[in-house]
């Protein structure tokens, strides 16, 4: 690459040209979901600022108040969520918002409402704040039927049907990846241009990995199809190479990671959690969404992660997401478990 060609470019997409070159692919579009999205772009914008000066303005530690998921809410996601929550109203195009850190659904007032349902983690993987590690807003957007006569139920519908998905990390440069159904691209925040530029066109995750991700702290409370699969990373029988293991226990960098070099994002369901951990709506859904789109696959161990119908706004579930090859091979495992718990006369010890 000639780095010095690179530096002088004029003809930068940015994400809002490349929005709007979408938007002129549908004549019969009014430019509401544009507007929406640059309304997400600048709560992303707000966030990184603020995550990046978090230390020097002391946001860092505990806010004193629980959220709904029982864990100590941090000051920066306190801040995260007003500012996304505010930004999507502010846009004129949502009319329910589901937020991680809201126990109920926010419905925006009647004069401000718009045709989209927004749900989101605003600042996902916060625990690791204090250590400096990579944190993200995860999103989903969604279309109702009525704006006018807006139901909890316009929120619980199956990931399949989601418009777009994307999350935003904050790392060591704040990257942003979105779909809007049609691919999914990369975006870059450059600070001297305060403008987010496609650096990953079409994203394609490799058809397998080298790597797997999961929190083997938790390897004692597996069933007997998961714990397999890890021990087939390790120890493989093929002749092939062990898998490496890569765990960061920031859902946002290590899908980012999973996405780009390929492997397999586990977090299943446990003896201390047989529902799983992660939440269907704004952590499973976006995710899983993106990973199809990139030629992936995600699936809960029972089905496919997009078909599932949620009954409740912070529902969990388990989730196996990454290469298609990968994710067909924890699939055959479960297959091959619910067969043999089947044909068995006696339940098997898990």
């Amino acid at each position: 690459m000639d780095h010095e060609a690179e530096a002088h470019r004029t003809d930068l997409m940015t994400i809002t040209r490349y929005v709007l070159n979408e938007q002129s692919r549908h004549p019969e579009s009014r430019g509401d979901f544009s507007i929406l999205l640059s309304h997400i772009v600048l709560g992303c914008k707000f966030v990184c600022s603020s995550v990046n000066k978090a230390g020097l303005a002391k946001l860092i530690g505990l806010a004193g108040e629980t959220n709904v998921q029982g864990e100590e809410q941090k000051k920066l996601d306190v801040l995260s969520n007003e500012v996304f929550v505010k930004a999507l109203i502010s846009s004129g195009r949502t009319c329910i918002l589901v937020s991680e850190e809201d126990e109920e659904a926010t419905f925006v007032d009647p004069p401000l409402r718009g045709r989209y349902c927004v749900v989101f983690d605003p600042l996902d993987g916060s625990s690791n704040i204090d250590c400096g590690v990579s944190i993200g807003t995860i999103f989903g957007v969604y279309m109702v039927k009525d704006k006018d006569d807006v139901t909890l139920d316009e929120v619980l519908q199956p990931g399949k049907n989601m418009l777009a998905a994307g999350y935003c990390m904050y790392g060591s440069s704040c990257t942003l990846v979105l779909s809007t159904g049609s691919g999914v691209n990369g975006f870059t925040l450059d600070p001297s241009l305060g403008e987010f530029i496609l650096t990953h066109p079409d994203i394609k995750i490799p058809k397998k990995g080298k790597i797997y991700s999961v929190n083997e702290g938790n390897a004692k409370n597996w069933d007997g199809p998961t714990t397999k699969y890890v021990e087939k990373c390790k120890f493989p029988n093929d002749g092939a190479s062990p898998k490496s293991l890569r765990y960061i226990g920031s859902m946002v960098a290590d899908v980012h990671r999973t996405l780009l070099y390929g492997g397999i994002f586990l977090y299943p369901a446990d003896k201390k959690s047989p529902n799983g951990k992660l939440r269907v709506l704004y952590e499973v859904f976006p995710m899983s969404f993106l990973m199809e789109q990139a030629g992936g696959q995600a699936f809960t161990g029972k089905q496919r992660a997009l078909d599932l119908v949620p009954t409740k706004i912070h529902q969990r579930s388990p989730i196996f997401l990454g290469s298609y090859d990968e994710v067909e091979e924890i699939k055959a495992l479960m297959e091959q478990n619910l067969l043999q718990v089947m044909l068995s006369p006696l339940p098997l010890v898990m």
